[in-house]
């Protein structure tokens, strides 16, 4: 059998759960791209869609952890040949996932004023904020309960059909994009941004329909509901607490960065939009190799192989610096070029190109915090993932902003904090795992 998880075998998960991931930041920089090229109030309008895509992200990056509660369960479950003792479980984990995204949606929609407000959003950026996110927060649901279904995908080690349908979520949002935003002339007015709103829905209800058509035709689960809880029910949900906890500790660093970055002026905040959604697109790409460590890991606890454990994480790692360098070079080239996509405004581009080269310079850093994130994933070493993130927001990040803003660094401040806040996380995952795995692969 060998003592490695082949290239081969790693690519299988890793290239189809990059496409995947990449779809989701795709359409958000769509979005952006698109707003940010609007005739009226094009930076107010590309101001509002970056908050909000921030405040999305955060809510749905929480919930959605049941996902990677779900994966690491099935992928333990296949290593040790009994996926016959989650068959129940998924369905409740679909369901739990559907109820839980309804209560976010009455709540944040509700007080969508006052959240928009807290991020120091005023005018027409608030108006703008508020209009937009009520369309687009309709998804949750359907994102959710897609979440939870990919999450059985990659325990199942497939990750191609999840590709396909994140595929045709982003062909059919960047097609409606530029035929709601602009309009359709004699067939369509232009909407503005509750165009890019209606076109994300409707974009999300397709890689919905498609998931389930996978779920139901390809995998041995159902989707009958029975209302004897299972058994790994509560494992599942202490998992995904500790991960909401950990993502929570990760969206208010970036809450907090908009928040400067809005304080600073429009200029910013719209600079600030372009840099955290490339930083995002980055991560998803990145990201690839880190799901792939994730599902494998998963398999290889379940079957007690630790040998091929410690190989896995030497490869994926190298992989992932491979790709960060890459994303490194290629920016480098088109530097000022990359800007001009989304926003025209000499005074935002000239504030995303005095910040850019530190979001690169993260990348390799990211890379491995990435790698190691996806494998304790993998692992359930859940409680540990949250108190790392704890301390790296609250004990690195927030105090490396404060700081640096006390100092008048403005943009160069919010990505100080970020470079401070990978620093510990790659660094503090690295150490654990070498001290906790390692002699047990010998």
């Amino acid at each position: 059998m060998g003592h490695k998880i082949s290239f081969k075998e790693i690519n299988q998960i890793a290239i189809p759960a990059i496409i995947a991931g990449i779809a989701e930041p795709l359409i958000s920089l769509t979005d952006i791209a698109v707003i940010g090229n609007v005739q009226n109030n094009s930076v107010e309008a590309l101001a509002a869609a970056g908050i909000v895509g921030s405040f999305l992200s955060a809510i749905i990056w929480i919930v959605a952890q049941t996902k990677t509660a779900i994966s690491a369960i099935i992928s333990q479950h296949l290593g040790a040949n009994r996926l016959h003792a989650v068959k129940t479980l998924v369905p409740q984990a679909i369901f739990f996932n559907f109820i839980l995204s309804l209560f976010i949606y009455a709540i944040t929609a509700y007080f969508a004023r006052a959240i928009f407000s807290a991020y120091n959003a005023e005018g027409l950026i608030l108006n703008y904020a508020q209009e937009y996110y009520t369309i687009r927060a309709l998804g949750y649901p359907l994102t959710l309960v897609t979440f939870a279904i990919f999450g059985v995908f990659r325990g199942l080690q497939n990750t191609l059909w999840a590709m396909k349908c994140s595929l045709l979520g982003a062909a059919v949002n960047v097609g409606l994009d530029f035929a709601l935003v602009y309009g359709v002339e004699g067939l369509i007015k232009p909407m503005h941004l509750a165009g890019a709103a209606y076109a994300s829905v409707i974009a999300q209800a397709c890689m919905l329909a498609l998931a389930f058509y996978y779920f139901l035709k390809k995998t041995p689960f159902h989707l009958k509901l029975s209302f004897r809880l299972n058994p790994k029910l509560k494992p599942l949900l202490s998992m995904a607490a500790n991960l909401f906890v950990r993502t929570a500790a990760l969206n208010f660093a970036i809450y907090l960065a908009n928040a400067y970055a809005t304080g600073y002026g429009k200029n910013y905040i719209a600079a600030q939009s372009i840099l955290m959604n490339i930083w995002l697109f980055f991560s998803f790409f990145i990201d690839g190799y880190a799901n792939a460590g994730n599902a494998i890991s998963g398999r290889l606890l379940g079957a007690r192989d630790y040998q091929k454990l410690w190989h896995l994480s030497k490869d994926i790692s190298k992989y992932a610096l491979i790709i960060a360098l890459l994303l490194m070079g290629f920016c480098a080239i088109f530097y000022n070029e990359i800007g001009l996509l989304f926003n025209k405004d000499p005074r935002v581009l000239a504030l995303f190109a005095s910040v850019f080269w530190m979001v690169l310079l993260m990348q390799p850093v990211n890379a491995l915090a990435f790698m190691f994130d996806g494998i304790f994933k993998g692992l359930g070493e859940a409680k540990y993932l949250r108190n790392v993130l704890l301390a790296a927001t609250f004990l690195g990040f927030t105090p490396a902003l404060l700081l640096a803003d006390y100092f008048g660094l403005k943009l160069y401040a919010v990505w100080i904090g970020f470079f401070v806040w990978m620093l510990i996380r790659s660094s503090a995952l690295i150490i654990r795992f070498r001290q906790k795995y390692l002699k047990q692969s010998l």
